[in-house]
């Protein structure tokens, strides 16, 4: 089986998605695409949701996921695909991750409330805190609802995103540990893009690319909704040299965001890189 279409980059409610693990598959089933994954960040529950409500001829599914790491040399995104979602390994990162998910979001309602003035009924934090995973977008939301801020986006760049954490973040090399010891393969997501606005292009990506490959990378997403032709070229061409499995991912986020599933940056009649033939091959044997 060789995909014409497929999406191994997107979210769902359990994290920062407006479309239900539910509404995921009907759309996947309606746009025709043939392979996906779910990737909500620090959680498996999506996950277990579609594998429970999938038919015979339902397209094929891989497990994913999505951790946000940090280290002495910036951010990154590393994803995780085929894992076993029972396995400890897996489970221990995820706690790990929506551990330091609740601090952020207990710190930052502080932060705004301390600094802004920008206070929220008991019973909508009760709402937000009860999410499976809040972040971010969950507090400018509110802070839209409250008439704190127009958008957003504007709640998050004006205000949210002015609390800085130092310490609390998964390592690269944790996340690739528990992906690989749950039996599955870490990918570094969108790798041109680090913190922020930062771009991260020629030697800088080469030596991110090879540090995090000697902790054990396996793959890059080399299609990617917000990169251009030359990102694409130079993702691809590491992930040559350095032998490394090619995914392609929309980061659909639903109504949260302007990407439409799907979008990936691939085209349907395009000839596939090694290392996207390879990782198709890991999931559907041929």
């Amino acid at each position: 089986m060789n995909p014409l279409k497929m999406d191994f980059h997107m979210h769902t409610t359990v994290s920062d998605g407006t479309d239900t693990p539910e509404m995921i598959l009907e759309r996947v089933r309606q746009l025709g695409i043939q392979m996906f994954s779910v990737t909500d960040h620090d959680a498996l529950k999506g996950c277990k949701v579609i594998q429970s409500v999938l038919a015979e001829n339902d397209p094929v599914f891989v497990s994913g996921v999505e951790f946000s790491c940090r280290d002495e040399d910036g951010q990154y995104h590393i994803l995780g695909y085929g894992y076993d979602v029972d396995s400890p390994a897996i489970r221990q990162v995820v706690e790990m991750g929506h551990q330091y998910r609740m601090n952020k979001v207990r710190a930052r309602l502080e932060f705004i409330r301390n600094e802004y003035g920008f206070s929220f009924a008991e019973e909508d934090i009760e709402k937000l805190l009860a999410l499976d995973n809040p972040g971010k977008p969950h507090i400018g939301n509110l802070m839209v609802k409250y008439g704190f801020a127009e958008t957003k986006q504007q709640a998050i760049e004006q205000y949210i995103n002015k609390i800085r954490f130092k310490g609390e973040y998964i390592r690269p090399e944790e996340a690739i540990d528990g992906i690989i010891r749950s039996g599955g393969i870490p990918v570094l997501a969108h790798p041109c893009f680090g913190s922020g606005d930062q771009l991260i292009l020629g030697e800088d990506l080469n030596r991110r690319v090879q540090r995090l490959t000697n902790c054990g990378l396996q793959g890059v997403e080399g299609y990617y909704s917000g990169f251009t032709k030359k990102m694409r070229e130079e993702v691809l061409s590491f992930a040559a040299h350095y032998g490394l499995y090619v995914t392609a991912g929309s980061d659909y986020h639903g109504a949260n965001k302007t990407v439409a599933l799907g979008d990936t940056g691939l085209a349907p009649d395009a000839v596939k890189p090694e290392g996207l033939r390879r990782f198709i091959e890991v999931f559907t044997g041929h």
